[in-house]
């Protein structure tokens, strides 16, 4: 695992969206993972920013969001269709018919995940997985349990996610219960794996996650399995980390 450790958030999301263009010019057809919420809305503007001056060409990319809510049609301003239209999608050259998102609007589980499942496994898999990193240590919305899920299911969320995500709806109570998302084991095939988080705030989910035991009650730890992890984090995320992966360092 390689830790890269740096300033700010503002340092933390063109470090981010450097190893994601990276990918994109190594090859212009590669299939990528993306994530939403707060954290890396700075990443994909870095992105879009990089595209506006002509140095980065999506027109062959290929994408596969990690999740979505269950019930919400994707022109709700909450649910993840939106939020990658608005922050990326629209401002790029991204063919729509290769960008990819759990169909929330259908109610229908079974069929939802074992097609998002087939079309991740048609394209060839996932070259580059980006995450974030819940308080809780989720990735997508692989809550805390006794298991890591193998592939993309129905999950019911937590009540700390829930909390944590109301501030973006009008009270709690508007907040679905449910999402769509992939599976561990669909995120730990993605050839690498970038992951993000910034602010004092996610400083003890980080040490758990990536310097404690392996395991479901903290999914993110999984990670620490994965051959090819890059984890880039702001001062403040890296606070509670051992001095010796101060900077950049390969653990």
């Amino acid at each position: 695992m390689k830790v890269i450790v740096v300033k700010d958030y503002a340092a933390m999301s063109r470090e981010a969206a450097n190893v994601i263009a990276a990918c994109v010019k190594e090859n212009p057809a590669c299939r990528l993972g993306l994530a939403t919420g707060s954290t890396p809305e700075g990443l994909y503007a870095e992105l879009v920013g990089d595209y506006k001056a002509g140095q980065l060409d999506f027109s062959q990319v290929t994408t596969f969001n990690l999740d979505e809510y269950r019930g919400l049609d994707n022109d709700h301003e909450q649910s993840y269709h939106y939020f990658m239209k608005k922050n990326l999608f629209d401002a790029v050259n991204i063919d729509p018919v290769r960008t990819h998102v759990p169909d929330g609007a259908n109610p229908n589980a079974a069929v939802v995940c074992a097609r998002y499942e087939a079309a991740i496994d048609a394209a060839g898999g996932i070259d580059l997985q980006l995450l974030g990193i819940g308080h809780n240590g989720h990735i997508g919305f692989n809550e805390p349990g006794t298991e890591f899920p193998k592939l993309t299911s129905c999950v019911d969320l937590a009540e700390s996610t829930i909390f944590a995500n109301s501030r973006l709806f009008s009270s709690a109570d508007e907040v679905p219960r449910q999402a769509y998302t992939m599976g561990i084991g669909t995120i730990m095939k993605a050839k690498k794996i970038l992951v993000v988080a910034s602010g004092a705030g996610k400083a003890t989910v980080v040490r758990n996650a990536f310097f404690g035991p392996v395991t479901p009650f903290v999914p993110a730890s999984v990670l620490q399995l994965h051959h090819d992890v890059t984890l880039v984090v702001d001062e403040e995320a890296a606070s509670l980390l051992e001095g010796s992966v101060a900077g950049s360092a390969d653990l």
